[in-house]
């Protein structure tokens, strides 16, 4: 199981670098959220131990929320803490 918060409360929380957007390079350049570092989904997915460490928490967003909802749910069955930001980059751009 995995932690979800809303999108929009993120301007809410300390990440501290912990805040992970995993769609494709050429996506996080055309917009992001102010904070967040580039990680596409495949890298985190296929090598999550050259980019997490188990002793903290990530915050993942991809474009809608279908994407870092599933990396989360595979993050969290491996030890890793995630949270899955609900609604993604869209709804952060629309409503935020």
């Amino acid at each position: 199981m995995y932690e979800d918060i809303d999108v929009l409360d993120i301007k809410k929380i300390t990440i501290e670098n912990n805040l992970i957007d995993i769609r494709d390079k050429y996506e996080y350049l055309l917009g992001n959220i102010t904070g967040s570092i580039n990680i596409p989904y495949n890298y985190l997915m296929m090598n999550p131990e050259n980019y997490l460490d188990s002793d903290k928490t990530y915050y993942l967003y991809c474009d809608s929320g279908s994407k870092s909802r599933r990396l989360c749910t595979h993050l969290n069955q491996l030890g890793f803490h995630t949270v899955d930001l609900v609604g993604g980059y869209s709804r952060y751009i629309m409503e935020g």
